[in-house]
C-alpha cells in the first residue's frame, strides 16, 4: 500500500538488510574452495612420485574447472571426454570417476562410475599384485567420492548463501495469501453482511450495529500468533543424506587396502591382528567422529574416543618393524574435527611434526623428498575427512540462518498485516455502527435511510481496504482522510476544524498523517465521551490533533500500547510508523484538564508551532 506504511519494498529493504547481517555467518564460497584445491591438487600426486605425469597437469585444471563453483558451468561433456582421454596417461582416474558424478543424469552415473573404478585396478601402477589392483580401485573409489562430496557440499553451501532471501520472500508470499484468506473469512463475510443488512432499511439496523461492533473488536484486539512454518527446500536434508554413505564407503576402502597392504608386507600372526585392529580402531573412529552433526555438536564421549584414537595412531609410529604414519592423517582429522580452532590446528601440525620426526629417525626411512610426500599424504586426508565435516556444518548452519530469516520476515509480514487491519478498517468500522446507531435512532425514516446508505458505501470501502492489505496495492491520502473525518466525526455530532493546510505536509509524511488521523478518528468516536470539537493542526513535520471529550481517553490511549492483549493495538502501531520515519509521537490528556492530544513530529522536518 503507498501508505507509508510496510510496503513490498519497505518487506524487501528489511529482507536484504537480514541477509547482509547474516552475511558474516560463514566463509566465502571462495574461502571454502580452499580445500577443494587443496585436496584436488593433494591426490594428483602417486605415492612414491616426486613430480606427477605431465597428462596430470591437464587432468587436474580440467577437475579444478568442474569443481569449483566459480567455474561449475564448464562441467558438461566436452569436459568430461577431455578427461576420459587423458585417465590412461594420468594416473588419475578417480578424478574422472568423480566428474562422471558430477556431469552424468542418474541412474546412468553411477553404473559409469563403477566401471571407472573398476577400471582402475588394471591401469594402477605396480606389479600387478593384489594389493597394487585393489589399492588403485580403492584410491579411485576414495577420490571419485571424496571429490564429488566436497563439490556437491560447496555448490550446496554456495546456492544457500545465494538464496537466503528466496525462503524469506517465499514465506512472506504464502503468508500475505494465508492472511487473505483469513481476512476474507472474518471480516469480509461481516463486512458482507452489513451491506446486506443495510439493503434491508431500518429493521436491520440494530443487528448491523451488532455485526459491525463484533467486526470492530476483532480487528482491535492483539493477533493471534500462528507458526510460520514453511516448507524449506531440500538443501538442509541433502548434506547428511549425501555424507553419510560416502563417509562409509572411503572409510571402508582405507581399511579394505590397510588390510591388504599388511598382508602383501609379510605381517602375519598376532602382530597382523594387532595391526589390523589399530587400523580398524583409527578409521572406525574417524568415521564416528566425520558423521554429520550440526555446527557445535561433539560426538558423545570425544574425550575416550579421541584419546583411543590419538593413543593407537601414535602407537603405530613405534612398531618394532617401522612406523606406519598414514594413520596420524585420521587422527589428525579427528583433532581438526572435534577440537576448536585455536587448539586444533597447532595439534595438526604436532602430529604431523612427529610423523616427520619419526620417519627421519627411521633408519630405513625414505629420504627427504619422500618424506614430504608421505607428509603431503597425511595433510590431505586430514584435510579430506575436516573438509567433509567442515562443509557439513557450514550448509546446516546457512540453511539454519535461512529459516530464521524466513521467520524474521513472516513475522515481520504478520505484524504489518495486523497493524494496517487494525489502522486501515478500524475507522471504517466504527464509523459503520455510527451509522446504524444513528439509524436506529433517527425518527425521519429518509434520514435513516441515508445513514444506512452511509453504512453501504462505508462497508464498501473497508473491504477493498481489507482486499488489498495483504497485497498492499492500495494508496491512501491525507486529503481523502481529512473529507472523510469532517463527514464521519459531523454525523457524531463533533464539529472538525482544520488548521495549517495541507500544502504544508510533504511527502515523506502525508502517508503517515493519513494513517494517524483516521486512528485518531476512531477513537474520538470510540473513547472521547461528549466530544464536541475536534482540532487538527497540520505544519512541517507536525500533526495535531486534539479533542474536547472526557478524560475517559487517558485508559484507552495511555494503556493500550503498554497492555499486551488488553483492549486495541492503536498507540502502539502509531508509535512504531512514527518512529521508523525518525519521529516522535505524544498522546495524552489536555493541559487543561479535558479532552485528549495527539502529536507526531518528524524530527527531520522543520517543526513549527501549531496551536
Amino acid at each position: 500500500m503507498g501508505s507509508g506504511l510496510f510496503t513490498d519494498a519497505d518487506a524487501d529493504a528489511d529482507t536484504d538488510a537480514a541477509a547482509d547481517a547474516d552475511s558474516d555467518a560463514g566463509p566465502t564460497p571462495a574461502v571454502v574452495s580452499v580445500i577443494l584445491v587443496i585436496v584436488i591438487l593433494g591426490f594428483a600426486f602417486e605415492p612414491g612420485v616426486v613430480l606427477p605425469r605431465p597428462a596430470a597437469v591437464p587432468m587436474v585444471l580440467l577437475q579444478l574447472a568442474i569443481c569449483l563453483p566459480a567455474t561449475w558451468r564448464l562441467r558438461g561433456a566436452w569436459t568430461l571426454a577431455a578427461q576420459a582421454l587423458l585417465t590412461p596417461w594420468s594416473g588419475l582416474p578417480g578424478f574422472l570417476g568423480a566428474s562422471v558424478l558430477l556431469v552424468v543424469e542418474r541412474p546412468v552415473r553411477w553404473a559409469l562410475f563403477t566401471v571407472v573404478v573398476l577400471a582402475a585396478g588394471p591401469l594402477a601402477p605396480g606389479d600387478g599384485s593384489v594389493h597394487s589392483v585393489l589399492n588403485g580401485i580403492g584410491n579411485a573409489l576414495a577420490h571419485g567420492l571424496i571429490l564429488y562430496a566436497l563439490t556437491r557440499l560447496t555448490d550446496l553451501y554456495a546456492e544457500l548463501r545465494t538464496t537466503r532471501g528466496a525462503l524469506a520472500r517465499a514465506r512472506v508470499t504464502a503468508e500475505r495469501e494465508r492472511a487473505g484468506r483469513d481476512l476474507d473469512a472474518v471480516l469480509g463475510t461481516a463486512l458482507a453482511e452489513i451491506t446486506r443488512l443495510a439493503g434491508q432499511g431500518r429493521r436491520a439496523a440494530e443487528e448491523l450495529v451488532r455485526v459491525a461492533r463484533a467486526a470492530t473488536e476483532r480487528v482491535r484486539a492483539a493477533p493471534p500468533t500462528q507458526s510460520a512454518d514453511g516448507a524449506d527446500n531440500p538443501f538442509g536434508a541433502l548434506a547428511p543424506r549425501l555424507v553419510w554413505p560416502i563417509v562409509v564407503a572411503t572409510h571402508l576402502e582405507y581399511l579394505v587396502v590397510g588390510t591388504t597392504f599388511l598382508l602383501g608386507a609379510g605381517v602375519r600372526g598376532w602382530w597382523f591382528v594387532a595391526y589390523a585392529t589399530a587400523l580398524a580402531a583409527v578409521v572406525g573412529l574417524q568415521a564416528y567422529h566425520c558423521l554429520p552433526r550440526p555446527p557445535g555438536v561433539c560426538p558423545p564421549y570425544v574425550a575416550w574416543t579421541l584419546g583411543v584414537q590419538l593413543t593407537l595412531a601414535l602407537g603405530m609410529l613405534a612398531a618394532p618393524d617401522g612406523p606406519y604414519p598414514q594413520l596420524m592423517g585420521f587422527a589428525a582429522a579427528s583433532v581438526l574435527i572435534v577440537l576448536p580452532g585455536r587448539t586444533a590446528w597447532p595439534a595438526a601440525g604436532a602430529l604431523t611434526a612427529l610423523v616427520a620426526i619419526a620417519m627421519l629417525l627411521w633408519p630405513d626411512g625414505p629420504a627427504a623428498p619422500g618424506t614430504a610426500l608421505l607428509l603431503l599424504d597425511i595433510v590431505v586426508i586430514a584435510l579430506v575427512f575436516y573438509g567433509i565435516a567442515l562443509l557439513t556444518g557450514l550448509v546446516h548452519q546457512v540453511r539454519e540462518a535461512r529459516g530464521a530469516l524466513a521467520a524474521l520476515a513472516v513475522a515481520r509480514e504478520r505484524r504489518r498485516i495486523a497493524r494496517d487491519v487494525h489502522d486501515l478498517l478500524g475507522c471504517g468500522l466504527s464509523a459503520i455502527a455510527l451509522k446504524g446507531e444513528l439509524a436506529v435512532r433517527d425518527p425521519d425514516r429518509e434520514r435513516a435511510d441515508r445513514h444506512l446508505a452511509d453504512a453501504a458505501a462505508l462497508a464498501d470501502r473497508a473491504l477493498a481496504d481489507l482486499q488489498a492489505i495483504p497485497g498492499e496495492i492500495q494508496k491512501i491520502t491525507l486529503a481523502e482522510e481529512v473529507a472523510s473525518a469532517r463527514e464521519v466525526l459531523a454525523a457524531a455530532g463533533v464539529v472538525v476544524l482544520v488548521r495549517g493546510g495541507l500544502e504544508a505536509v510533504d511527502g515523506r509524511s502525508e502517508a503517515l498523517f493519513a494513517t494517524v488521523l483516521r486512528e485518531a478518528v476512531t477513537n474520538v468516536l470510540r473513547h472521547a465521551a461528549g466530544a464536541r470539537r475536534c482540532e487538527v493542526n497540520f505544519g512541517p513535520g507536525l500533526l495535531r490533533v486534539a479533542n474536547d471529550g472526557r478524560a475517559v481517553p487517558r485508559l484507552a490511549w495511555g494503556q493500550e500500547g503498554r497492555r499486551a492483549g488488553a483492549g486495541g493495538n492503536g498507540l502502539r502501531n502509531l508509535r512504531e510508523r512514527t518512529a521508523a520515519l525518525g519521529g516522535v509521537l505524544e498522546a495524552g490528556p489536555a493541559p487543561h484538564g479535558r479532552g485528549f492530544v495527539l502529536t507526531v513530529r518528524l524530527e527531520s522536518a522543520r517543526v513549527s508551532a501549531v496551536g
